[in-house]
Formats: C-alpha cells, sequence, structure tokens
C-alpha cells in the first residue's frame, strides 16, 4: 500500500522548514561567512539553536530538530477539506514556532538540562536570556501567521485564525500551570489530569487541524469535526504516553524502566491507581522510595486494573478521534495520510 503520509511529507516539510527559516531570520545568515553566523546576533543565534540549526559555538550543525508533527497535521488538514495546502504554509509555521516557543519555557519551569539530546537554552544563556528567546519565540510566531495574508487567505479567515491561535495559547498556560500546581499536590484526580492535559498537550493539535480547515474555507462543522479530531488524537498521544512511560520497552523508549514510577510522575495510570488501591496509595505516601518501590507499584497499578483502563482510555479517543474524521468528510490522498499519521502515533512503541 502506498504510504501517503511520506508522499505527502516529503512535499509539505522543505516548506514548512523553509518559512520558519524566513521568519526567524535564518536566511539572512546563510550567506555570512561561518565565523560570523551568530556571534554578532546571538539573539537570534539561541533561537537558532533551540531549533536545531546551530550547536552551541553558533555554527550550522544538522540535529534532531523534532518530528515536525504538527505543521504536518495543519497542511493535511488543509489538503484533505480541499484547500490549497501551500496557503496553509504560515499557520503551519505559526504552530511550530508556538510549540517551541513553549519548549524552551516548559524546560526552565521543570529545570531541564537537555532536550533532543542537547544541553537546553537555559542551561547555556541562563535562565533570564532563555525567558526573553522564548518570549521573541511567541511574538515571530504572530508574525508567521500573518504571513496567511501574503498567500491570499481572505482577511476574514486570517482575523479568525487569529483568535483561535490566542485562545489556545491561554489554553496552553492553564494547563502548564495546573501541570506545575500538580507536582505540590498530593491528591489528583483522574478528571483533573485529563482537564491538564487537554489544556497542555491537546488543544494545539486541535488547533492545527482547524486551522487547515478554516484556511481551506472548510464549512463551519467540517472545521469542528477537524478540531476535534485533533482534540481526541491528542488525548490518545498523551495517554499512550503514559503507558509507554511505565510499561514500555525500555530498550525502545531510550529511557529506564518505569521513569514514571521512580520520580512519582503524576500520570493517568498512576492517579487511576491511587483512586483504587489502598495499598498503592499507602506505598506512595512513604517518604523514600524503597527497594522494591518500582515492582510493588507496578504489580499494585496492575491489580488496580490502571494499565487496562488507560488503553481503554486511548481507544475511546482514538475512535472518537477517527469518527470525527470521517465526519468532516476528507478527500485523498490527505485523508489517508491521516489515518496513517493517526495509526503511527497511537500505536508506537517508544
Amino acid at each position: 500500500m502506498t504510504n501517503e503520509f511520506e508522499t505527502l511529507s516529503a512535499a509539505f516539510l522543505p516548506a514548512v522548514e523553509a518559512e520558519m527559516r524566513s521568519v526567524l531570520g535564518a536566511d539572512q545568515r546563510t550567506s555570512e561567512t561561518a565565523d560570523n553566523v551568530g556571534r554578532d546576533d546571538i539573539f537570534l543565534g539561541m533561537i537558532h539553536y533551540h531549533m536545531g540549526w546551530l550547536d552551541d559555538q553558533m555554527q550550522p550543525v544538522r540535529s534532531n530538530s523534532g518530528k515536525r508533527i504538527r505543521p504536518l497535521l495543519c497542511l493535511l488538514t488543509c489538503s484533505a477539506a480541499g484547500g490549497d495546502w501551500q496557503q496553509a504554509v504560515p499557520a503551519a509555521t505559526a504552530i511550530e514556532i508556538l510549540h517551541n516557543f513553549s519548549l524552551v519555557h516548559d524546560d526552565i519551569q521543570d529545570a531541564s538540562p537537555t532536550r533532543r539530546g542537547r544541553p537546553t537554552v537555559w542551561t547555556l544563556w541562563g535562565e533570564p536570556q532563555a525567558i526573553n528567546t522564548g518570549d521573541a519565540m511567541f511574538a515571530l510566531a504572530h508574525l508567521a501567521l500573518n504571513r496567511l495574508t501574503d498567500r491570499g487567505v481572505p482577511s476574514s479567515i486570517v482575523v479568525e485564525a487569529y483568535r483561535r491561535f490566542d485562545e489556545t495559547c491561554v489554553a496552553l498556560t492553564g494547563g502548564q500551570y495546573a501541570d506545575m500546581s500538580f507536582e505540590s499536590r498530593k491528591q489528583v484526580g483522574v478528571d483533573e489530569y485529563l482537564k491538564m492535559i487537554t489544556g497542555k498537550t491537546a488543544v494545539l493539535i486541535s488547533l492545527c487541524c482547524e486551522l487547515g480547515g478554516l484556511v481551506a474555507d472548510a464549512d463551519e462543522q467540517a472545521v469542528h469535526h477537524l478540531g476535534r479530531f485533533g482534540l481526541d488524537i491528542g488525548l490518545a498521544f498523551q495517554i499512550h504516553d503514559d503507558v509507554l512511560g511505565i510499561w514500555g520497552d525500555e530498550s525502545l523508549t531510550g529511557k529506564s524502566a518505569a521513569t514514571d514510577i521512580v520520580t512519582r510522575k503524576k500520570t493517568l495510570p498512576v492517579l487511576y491507581g491511587l483512586e483504587k488501591s489502598s495499598r498503592l496509595r499507602a506505598l506512595y505516601q512513604t517518604e523514600d522510595n524503597e527497594s522494591n518501590f518500582v515492582e510493588l507499584a507496578v504489580r499494585f497499578l496492575d491489580e488496580a486494573g490502571a494499565r487496562k483502563y488507560a488503553e481503554e482510555r486511548v481507544k475511546h479517543y482514538s475512535d472518537s478521534a477517527l469518527a470525527h474524521l470521517k465526519a468532516a468528510q476528507p478527500s485523498d490522498p490527505a485523508a489517508t495520510a491521516l489515518h496513517q499519521l493517526s495509526s503511527m502515533l497511537l500505536k508506537r512503541d517508544h
């Protein structure tokens, strides 16, 4: 069977990458000599470092820049809704820059020393400069969205895109607030967790699909269904990630088995287990991890049916996502590519 996702991605990704480099000022540096790249403009250089275009000496480098799933979703939904995907490139770019802005700030808030195998911006240049770098990327994401007018997108659609973009920004920060507040709370409910990941993860994926539909000038119902497709895929993706964080194969996930247990991370399976198992609650109330803490915690989670519950939620949201996608009546080949991407995201083992 033809892999439409790979075929379309091969066309979409270079266009998104070129647009991001233009918006973020990387184009103006390509003609400079290697000695001058970044030396006189560390301000933009820190952005380009985070994006994976420069190393910590401000020299051009090839590094892991992420999978660009969000911009791909935007362009695929635009095409599936009958639009010209090239018109949606500014929206896809704006979303990816916004996503990366959030990562720069998340790394500071989480005190994460590395991202994608490299030191984070704040680790190299300090928290104040990293905050400023994120702020600049936030503003540049909005400027990227404004380029929709250059692609012939009607002003009424651009205004609506801006409104949804900013509403999503508020939801993102609300999700991040909830996530950080959970760290100091002893009790967090399953419903609270689902609300948190809706804001922290799912709303941005929903925006990708919604903006794709808007730029395609799809009718209101189709845009609604595309947005719900993205929202439910985002929820299923995050919960599947929670399952891998406890029961994933260490050789595939790249992190120690049950890392989320060791760090006592409040994920959906853990919160469900804490609600259902008094023995797990007692174990988590201990101050220090016992030598067999992980073994006991996983056993109590299994006994409480936490894995089964989480996997059922993944299926529920993935089924709902595909139902909304069908209701949007997408056209091929982008429709097939969206199904293939959904399958990749929800059946991955790392």
